[in-house]
């Protein structure tokens, strides 16, 4: 096990990127891992993008001025060198915005989930397979403010330090369970999606389908307005939205009536200066949203689709997993991901040639299960 002591390097110009680069370039495996303001602003910033090998770390500065994430794109995309990431959905969103696409990815947090282990936090990982305590207490920091307070600086190093050799025991691990294509298969699947950072969703309100007409009409379009106003409020404000109304607090301003501030602000998760800013605002949005759906103005919620055919391939599809799993002694998702289980149950394939050309299905799946999925969805 290497010592852990690898010199941290700022990076902040042009200058400092190139060089970071070309060190970079000379190792076969890199730790990656992203910061950004998502706490602290309305549409968050990438602020740091750190990259370790067991040599060094170097911490680039994305908000400097020449400091870019696209510099070290052509590291990142080049499937023979191996980059580990833990939990890199939202890092990879990130680079691929800044027009980065990753290969070669090797996502600690994915393989450790797919290897049964109960606990998959970078934390409990360090803790457990190599001994290393990491702080916690700053993964909801403000990484956008310069200069970085040490304490920050230090643990955004540490978040790359030990990833390299966690890498390598975590590899270990899914070699001696055999399940190395299919962790190769859902990495591949990771960077594939993520083209951008998703946009903002709409907000979508529990609505009982028991409630009368009126009610779902009024809880439906209200959910729509309030979740435009808070991203009004939280843009001008530049802070996240939920620090506006977050998703509890419209779901429970829709679903019982209020009649004052007074009953707004004991509404969880509605802050105060909501109450002040904007409390007479909404209490009357929800008014005339409330009023207008006893005339009767408002639409009603569309009723799902219903595909009976899809709910049972969906469930033989689980248990078939479920089944597998037990004989190889491997976890269900190793068998089938959701989203391999989304994707036969909607569009179940007709033959075994057809399983095969399934996105990330791979060729071992296709040996282990092919001939009885066919049959199975037939």
């Amino acid at each position: 096990m290497p010592p852990f002591s690898q010199p941290v390097h700022d990076v902040v110009d042009a200058a400092g990127t190139a060089s970071a680069v070309d060190s970079l370039a000379r190792a076969p495996m890199l730790a990656v891992d992203l910061e950004a303001d998502s706490m602290h602003a309305f549409r968050a910033r990438l602020c740091f993008l750190q990259a370790g090998t067991d040599d060094d770390i170097f911490l680039l500065d994305t908000l400097a001025p020449g400091v870019t994430a696209s510099a070290l794109g052509a590291l990142l995309a080049d499937p023979a060198r191996t980059k580990v990431f833990h939990a890199a959905q939202g890092d990879l969103q990130f680079l691929a915005e800044a027009g980065v696409r990753v290969r070669g990815l090797f996502d600690t947090h994915r393989a450790a989930t797919l290897l049964g282990w109960p606990k998959v936090g970078l934390g409990d990982l360090a803790a457990e397979r190599l001994g290393v305590t990491l702080a916690k207490e700053h993964q909801q920091a403000d990484f956008s403010v310069r200069p970085l307070p040490p304490a920050l600086r230090n643990y955004i190093a540490d978040d790359v330090r030990y990833l390299t050799e966690l890498g390598r025991v975590v590899r270990a691990a899914v070699d001696a369970a055999d399940i190395a294509e299919e962790v190769a298969l859902d990495c591949e699947r990771l960077t594939d999606e993520a083209v951008a950072r998703p946009s903002i969703a709409p907000f979508n309100p529990k609505i009982s389908r028991t409630l009368p007409a009126a009610d779902q009409a009024f809880q439906l379009a209200a959910g729509a307005r309030l979740h435009a106003l808070r991203l009004q409020w939280a843009e001008a404000a530049d802070v996240p939205m939920g620090r506006m109304l977050s998703n509890a607090a419209i779901q429970e301003l829709v679903s019982r009536p209020l009649r004052d501030k007074k009953a707004l602000a004991r509404t969880q998760g509605v802050r105060g200066q909501v109450v002040r800013e904007h409390g007479d605002e909404v209490l009357q949005l929800l008014a005339s949203l409330r009023a207008a759906a006893d005339r009767g103005e408002l639409p009603p919620p569309e009723a799902p689709a219903r595909d009976s055919g899809r709910r049972r391939r969906e469930d033989a599809l689980k248990a078939f997993r479920s089944e597998k799993a037990v004989e190889r002694k491997v976890t269900p998702s190793v068998v089938l991901p959701n989203p391999l289980v989304d994707e036969l149950a909607t569009r179940p394939p007709a033959d075994v040639e057809a399983l095969a050309g399934v996105p990330y299905f791979g060729e071992k799946r296709v040996r282990l299960y092919g001939e009885a999925l066919v049959a199975l969805l037939r």
